[in-house]
């Protein structure tokens, strides 16, 4: 198969096992300062599709999720808009130093993570999460602080030149933590000799200021951080990856992939990790936001839908192109019908289209089993024809796919998120248009949903109405609206038998 027709984590996959060593490793990470998207729930979804990929081919893999909790604290996200007066004075400090206003976590960096290891569990995600923080402390950076401290002007000559950005002359490889106020976005290094260092808290950054306290610290305090430009590929060495991906945004001319690779090459001499790009997630067309707020939380999708959907719908386009989020019930309907449809693909075909390709591997790799059998949509209907679970039950006969939903489909009806054609009510009125009457008398027992839809359009035909019309006048006769679901399904769920007598034929 060439690599046109294989789904990107197998290519991936493949590259891995041609030039690395076993066991392979892959790493990625995120800054956990907000509530997890899809864009964020990407960062650790793509990472463990490619690990499925390797381990298919019998190959041992690691996976290590980075959680970069030691960035500095620059926004208080919308989500905790109520505890703004309690954040706002820990702003320029480490996420991992800032409290968590709700008391459940030890800090407000891990509040976000520990939200991210439980979508990890709902998704199956098999990683080793990495606090950022704890390996400082554990000293287990401290190698590649000092190299770049001693390599300090190299390492600014490479950073401007790939970034195409001339560094402030008191730039240096690492951010101090004030000892007086806690915070790292503020301090600037004064002087070093490649283990102790002086600096200075006196730094503006628009949503803080440093304290201007003057003071000294060495490597071995593990107090500091290394710049992201040379963080990224410091810990790149320390986790031994084998393949890591980033956004598009960081592979662009002048973004941090293009330092990372000039520094671990150039100034480090090692070798390099395969990396890979992916597009971005948007929301309505606009660029996901963990602080803005912008996007509706992975927390609130999933009680819509199995997160076997949202991965799905996720690993199936190709890797660098933008996904577009719009999460309107119309969409989402969508996609659980594409979703469905997936099971029905037989991958072992040689001219399988592309296409069907893509959706038969997400199909894949978003769950082991299909849950269900009976359509989503039906089960829907059946409800809202009867409002009975049981009945759901037996007219879809899925008892086990009905619980599996059920949940989801409360969410969709408490919600009111059932689009327009879905909120109806059977209201049959005997005081119908001859065209039903005459429609409906001339329907048979044991005719399926597609039998009556396609019957619809034969008796406009034949009796010169325009299918739209007659359409629109088996809707206000049984439901009292205009549009409704498919007929065909309607009628069949209802019962032939059941219609006649409610209509009074």
């Amino acid at each position: 198969m060439t690599e046109k027709h294989m789904h990107w984590s197998e290519w991936l996959a493949e590259k891995v096992i041609e030039e690395k060593k076993e066991p392979y490793v892959i790493s990625g990470g995120m800054t956990t300062s907000g509530p997890v998207h899809y864009g964020t729930l990407c960062e650790f979804l793509f990472p463990s599709a490619i690990k499925k990929a390797i381990e298919k081919n019998g190959k041992k893999c690691k996976y290590y999720f980075v959680a970069d909790i030691l960035d500095a604290f620059d926004s208080v996200p919308l989500a905790m808009e109520e505890y703004k007066d309690q954040l706002e004075p820990h702003l320029g400090k480490p996420l991992c130093n800032v409290p968590d206003p709700t008391g459940k976590s030890r800090s407000f960096g891990d509040h976000y993570l520990d939200e991210a290891i439980e979508l990890m569990k709902r998704f199956e995600v098999d990683a080793e999460v990495i606090r950022v923080n704890e390996y400082y402390e554990a000293g287990k950076f401290d190698e590649w602080a000092r190299f770049f401290l001693k390599h300090e002007d190299e390492a600014r000559k490479i950073v401007e030149e790939t970034s195409g950005k001339q560094e402030k002359k008191d730039w240096s490889a690492i951010m101090p933590i004030c000892e007086q106020c806690g915070k790292i976005a503020t301090t600037r290094v004064l002087s070093q000799d490649g283990e102790n260092y002086t600096y200075i808290c006196d730094k503006d950054v628009k949503y803080t200021k440093g304290c201007g306290y003057e003071g000294k610290g060495s490597i071995s305090d593990h107090k500091y951080k290394i710049v992201w430009r040379l963080h990224w590929p410091a810990w790149k060495q320390i986790f031994g990856s084998s393949i890591e991906g980033a956004g598009i945004d960081h592979h662009t001319k002048g973004g941090s992939e293009d330092t990372c690779k000039a520094i671990t090459l150039g100034l480090m001499k090692k070798d390099y990790h395969i990396p890979y790009r992916y597009g971005f997630i948007l929301f309505k067309g606009k660029k996901y936001s963990k602080s803005k707020g912008r996007g509706m939380g992975i927390s609130d999708v999933i009680k819509l839908i199995p997160p076997e959907i949202i991965k799905y719908m996720l690993l199936k386009p190709d890797l660098e192109e933008n996904v577009d989020i719009d999460p309107t019930s119309e969409k989402l309907l969508r996609t659980i019908e594409d979703f469905e449809g997936a099971t029905k693909i037989d991958l072992s075909k040689e001219d399988l289209a592309r296409s069907d390709r893509k959706r038969a591997t997400a199909f894949n790799l978003s769950t082991d089993k299909m849950k269900w059998n009976a359509p989503f949509l039906d089960m829907i209907l059946y409800y809202q024809l009867y409002h009975d679970w049981e009945k759901v039950k037996e007219l879809s006969q899925d008892l086990e796919g009905v619980e599996y939903l059920k949940p989801y489909m409360q969410e969709w009806i408490e919600q009111e998120y059932l689009p327009d054609d879905y909120r109806f009510k059977y209201q049959p009125s005997k005081e119908s248009s001859e065209n039903v009457k005459k429609f409906v008398a001339e329907l048979k027992d044991g005719m399926d949903a597609i039998a009556v839809h396609n019957a619809v359009f034969e008796f406009a035909k034949e009796n010169s109405i325009a299918p739209k019309e007659m359409f629109k006048e088996l809707y206000m006769a049984f439901l009292g609206k205009e549009r409704g679901p498919r007929m065909g399904k309607l009628i069949t769920a209802l019962g032939i038998e059941k219609v006649k007598k409610d209509l009074g034929i």
